[in-house]
């Protein structure tokens, strides 16, 4: 089992930034990833990070503007967010899976967390 727990949302202003935290208890999988999902809308891939940090992958839609990274040895995965927009604004959550494969589909990922809020004001 992995129990994962994200914390560091809030509310910013267009243009500021932001640093997501998910604690990762338990057994620790190899490929963590970050989601969103805004009301009224599907859930949506963030970023994917394998286990070594050395591959990691991002939608155009962040690319540029957020960093995913890890600290094995904390179990924990930052999600550092640059340059926020008010589309920014969601819901954001840490997911776990085995493999560094299919990493932009939420149904392959086995464990989530609840979730933290970002709101972006314009």
């Amino acid at each position: 089992q992995v129990q994962l727990a994200e914390s560091g949302g809030g509310l910013v202003q267009a243009g500021g930034s932001l640093r997501l935290s998910c604690a990762a208890s338990g057994r620790t999988y190899s490929t963590m990833g970050w989601f969103r999902q805004a009301p009224g809308k599907e859930r949506e891939f963030v970023a994917a990070i394998n286990w070594s940090g050395g591959s990691t992958y991002y939608p155009d839609s962040v690319k540029g503007r957020f960093t995913i990274s890890r600290d094995n040895a904390k179990n924990t995965v930052l999600l550092q967010m640059n340059s926020l927009k008010p589309e920014d604004t969601a819901v954001y959550y840490c997911a776990a899976k085995k493999f560094y494969i299919n990493t932009i589909t939420s149904l392959s990922y086995d464990y989530w967390g609840q979730g933290t809020q970002v709101t972006v004001s314009s």
